[in-house]
């Protein structure tokens, strides 16, 4: 081995890279805190890795994108993968700016480290340049809007905001060439920035050293291995442990796929973006820009010019007040306005209350109705959870009443289908698109059907129904399930003057009682 190791010193000097980096000498005191920096490069590690998996089987188009996400997570690899690249972006953010308090608080961006400062905070951003350029990628509800709110911010730069919106959007409206431009600055010229800066920030950080504790103490300098490696490896250990743990179960679940039309759609973004979206809010109309851009440029500025803003030389935080004063009262701020963003934020789907009647009764529907002839395991067209989705309600309403459209002559029509039928089916499938079936009680699922085959044109359940009828949201508080039972089976039993049409023949003893249970408990 020692021949061998002789060989390849002789051809590529590695001995001279090992002490290069094992061997650099670190001012005594040097601890724990330190760590952050070795944590951070080991997340951006992983962040790039698991990208450079997810590119492989990940298709930059409008038409293809959210089904391929939908492939990958389809595996339990897939969705391992994609889990540790999304909670990686969060636990870059959090660790890097971790690092930044640390910085400040030591005192570290003082002479001679100025440039090493400044690389830093263009680190920082470039990582939520990737945070926000891999938002759109998904092609997802969520995904879209939150590029519209981006693209209506960037429009707002003085000078050159239509200029920038339109390098970012690409077209005339978000579209194909929007997602093409934001996944080449996600995959090649971001990574491309990353790798140049860190390389950078580390050339620096070694050419000027660790700053080491804010009060000097006695002794020599001790090299970095074995006690600061170990303690880096420990917290890097047990950072990457608590992100695999997270990323298990996966990333959370898409929303549905991106639909231009569905301007009711409330954009929710990331939580490290949630403060500045809280920060709108308190500028609306033509004050917006104060929020979206005159605020954090005076916040960027003040970090850039830092460390010729303090000029004192002592880096000890109790010796500078001012400056750690003004920092904690912006930490406390950013914290305040995260924390308010994420309350007044609207609950994200993906748990079986989100699903409505309709959405159920569509199953339902779809089951009676024929589907899985095509739609099953041994079907043409394969089961609903696996069917790409990426058109609209039209043509998946015309696709029910005439599957032809798609392949004449190979698929037979399913059974005669009503336009709520039809409503209620393709309520369905979309919704199935952006989560799994959550599982309802049989007699759930019997009165959902009811509802929506016949009651969703005249009745309100949750928002959601026509007004001819009383809403029944509540129906319950007021009613019992023997009288709902015989109003639903012979209205004009209970009132002569009714227009309700009568269903005791149009429905199952099964169904009459599953409806008239599920009304009566709604309290």
């Amino acid at each position: 081995m020692k021949r061998l190791f002789d060989w390849l010193q002789s051809r590529t000097g590695f001995r001279g890279a090992q002490h290069a980096l094992l061997d650099e000498p670190l001012p005594p005191g040097t601890g724990w805190f330190f760590t952050l920096g070795s944590i951070l490069l080991a997340l951006l590690g992983v962040q790039i890795l698991t990208g450079a998996f997810l590119t492989l089987y990940y298709a930059p188009t409008p038409d293809h994108a959210y089904d391929s996400i939908r492939f990958i997570i389809s595996t339990t690899a897939g969705r391992v993968v994609r889990g540790l690249h999304h909670y990686g972006a969060s636990f870059v953010v959090v660790v890097a700016a971790l690092h930044i308090v640390r910085v400040v608080a030591f005192g570290s961006y003082k002479p001679p480290r100025e440039a090493t400062w400044l690389s830093g905070l263009a680190l920082l951003g470039l990582i939520l340049a990737f945070s926000l350029t891999g938002y759109l990628l998904p092609w997802d509800q969520r995904a879209y809007w939150a590029t519209v709110v981006t693209i209506n911010i960037a429009r707002l730069t003085p000078g050159g905001g239509d200029l920038l919106a339109g390098l970012l959007q690409g077209g005339a409206s978000i579209g194909a060439l929007t997602l093409t431009r934001w996944y080449s600055l996600h995959v090649i010229f971001l990574p491309a920035g990353l790798i140049g800066l860190i390389v950078l920030h580390l050339f620096l950080m070694r050419r000027h050293g660790i700053s080491g504790p804010v009060r000097p103490r006695p002794g020599d300098p001790s090299p970095f291995y074995p006690w600061q490696a170990a303690r880096d490896t420990t917290v890097v250990a047990a950072t990457l442990c608590a992100l695999a743990f997270m990323a298990w179960g996966g990333a959370p679940p898409l929303e549905g796929p991106a639909d231009p039309s569905d301007s009711s759609f409330v954009p929710r973004p990331e939580w490290y973006f949630l403060g500045l979206f809280q920060l709108l809010k308190y500028f609306p109309g033509r004050w917006e820009v104060v929020g979206a851009l005159v605020v954090p440029g005076i916040v960027a500025a003040l970090l850039v010019l830092l460390p010729w803003l303090d000029r004192g030389p002592s880096r000890d935080p109790r010796r500078r007040p001012l400056v750690m004063g003004v920092f904690t009262l912006g930490l406390a701020a950013v914290v305040a306005l995260t924390g308010l963003g994420w309350r007044d934020s609207p609950p994200a789907t993906g748990s079986a209350q989100s699903w409505t009647l309709r959405e159920i009764g569509g199953r339902v529907i779809a089951g009676s109705a024929g589907c899985a002839r095509c739609h099953s395991p041994e079907g043409v067209g394969g089961p609903f959870e696996g069917v790409p989705l990426s058109r609209g309600p039209e043509w998946l309403g015309g696709h029910i009443e005439d599957p032809e459209m798609i392949a004449p002559g190979l698929r037979q029509p399913p059974a005669k289908v009503g336009e709520r039928d039809v409503a209620a089916i393709v309520a369905y499938v979309r919704k199935l698109s952006r989560q799994p079936y959550p599982g309802v009680a049989l007699q759930t699922e019997q009165a959902a059907g009811v509802y929506a085959r016949y009651c969703v044109g005249c009745h309100v359940i949750d928002g959601e129904g026509g007004k001819d009828g009383p809403e029944l949201s509540h129906i319950g508080t007021k009613r019992d399930a023997a009288f709902i039972e015989k109003v639903v089976a012979d209205p004009e039993s209970v009132n002569p003057d009714a227009e309700m049409p009568a269903f005791r023949k149009r429905l199952s003893d099964a169904e009459l009682s599953a409806i008239a249970a599920f009304l009566a408990a709604r309290k």
